[in-house]
């Protein structure tokens, strides 16, 4: 068994949405002073590798504590996609065996590979109004991708976010696939942190793949 770490590092330079604060890991402690260490964390709960609650956008939605903890782990499928198309119904209408089997769809897009530089802000790949129908129709727990935004940076309305969420469902965003991944099914998990009334929380988003 491979197990995969798909988390981006946190620190006082992890790339935010923008017009959020940046994040502060400050240490208040330290072995020559105190004779241990201690780091004071101040971030928003969207920082980073995370996932969105349903009540994230949704005024009704449940937050991450109201979901039961075997909502955060389950089968996943990876699909690879074109770095500069947007994922439509046709292209995904050939996985439908392989996502019927899967509580988990995660998009690796390749776009991880911006982290850190303004392009990651750019146009990165997203679902189209009919790929979103088609998912949905499934009995999926989460949806992921390896960029900032289930929508569009310039998105006013968040139509995918809306569309997921409003189906109790959780969006996992800036996922990164380590260089070489190939596989395509595993064992995921990306639990919150449990704080009460989460919107969203940082997470470990990890996967673990059979290997002959």
């Amino acid at each position: 068994m491979k197990i995969y770490d798909l988390s981006h590092k946190l620190n006082n330079l992890t790339p935010v949405y923008p017009g959020n604060h940046q994040p502060e890991f400050t240490k208040i402690a330290d072995f020559e002073s105190h004779g241990y260490r201690e780091t004071q964390l101040r971030f928003h709960s969207h920082l980073g590798t995370h996932i969105d609650a349903p009540a994230h956008m949704m005024e009704d939605g449940k937050t991450l504590d109201q979901l039961p903890v075997e909502h955060f782990c389950g089968n996943a499928f990876i699909i690879k996609t074109p770095i500069n198309r947007n994922i439509d119904f046709e292209f995904l209408k050939g996985f439908e065996t392989e996502i019927g089997q899967s509580e988990f769809v995660l998009f690796q897009t390749g776009w991880s590979q911006f982290w850190g530089t303004p392009e990651y802000f750019g146009r990165f790949p997203v679902l189209t109004n009919d790929a979103i129908e088609f998912l949905l129709q499934f009995n999926l727990k989460g949806i992921g991708f390896d960029h900032i935004s289930a929508d569009t940076m310039d998105s006013t309305d968040f139509p995918n976010h809306y569309a997921i969420l409003g189906n109790n469902l959780i969006i996992i965003e800036n996922l990164v696939f380590p260089d070489g991944f190939n596989d395509s099914k595993g064992e995921f998990s990306c639990f919150p942190l449990p704080y009460e009334n989460a919107d969203g929380s940082p997470v470990r988003a990890v996967l673990k793949c059979k290997r002959a």
